[in-house]
């Protein structure tokens, strides 16, 4: 599975969301701090949205990735300009995968969304980063934005 790991951070280097999209299971649930989870297509939409606007993404990299028959992780390091005010974040994460059917069925990211909402946000984020209140409202913003990408293109 370690190929398919591979693939998928090299399409996502690359800017190639269809690529990502398609070492997923069509059942997969993604998780992290920013987004919390989102299952099937919900998760490849934030892939896709997220590469929609790959001119802000400077740099993706990835490694240390070990794998069983079943699951797997790796650790992989995206640099990017984020908001209004394109403010650089660098943000460093650890991913766990388990597969079902030679595709990727669960994806978590696990990151500091502290010093995820320091870079981001700036001072609010190094102020009010850490509490429940404000990485609520991370999630309540991403998933609005994800919502918002989709509208337009779920069937009537």
């Amino acid at each position: 599975m370690k190929e398919l790991i591979t693939k998928f951070y090299t399409a996502f280097a690359n800017g190639d969301a269809r690529q990502m999209i398609a070492c997923y299971h069509e059942e997969v649930v993604f998780k992290d701090p920013a987004f919390g989870t989102l299952k099937g297509q919900k998760a490849c939409k934030m892939w896709e949205m997220l590469l929609s606007k790959k001119e802000a993404i400077e740099e993706v990299s990835f490694g240390d990735i070990q794998s069983t028959e079943n699951t797997a992780s790796a650790d992989w390091k995206v640099v990017y300009y984020f908001g209004p005010k394109k403010r650089k974040v660098i943000n460093e994460v650890h991913a766990t995968f388990t597969f079902k059917d030679g595709k990727i069925i669960e994806h978590t990211d696990d990151f500091d969304i502290w010093k995820w909402s320091k870079q981001a946000l700036g001072t609010a984020g190094l102020l009010l980063g850490w509490t429940p209140l404000v990485q609520t409202k991370i999630q309540k913003l991403a998933n609005k934005n994800l919502e918002e990408y989709i509208s337009p293109t779920l069937p009537s």
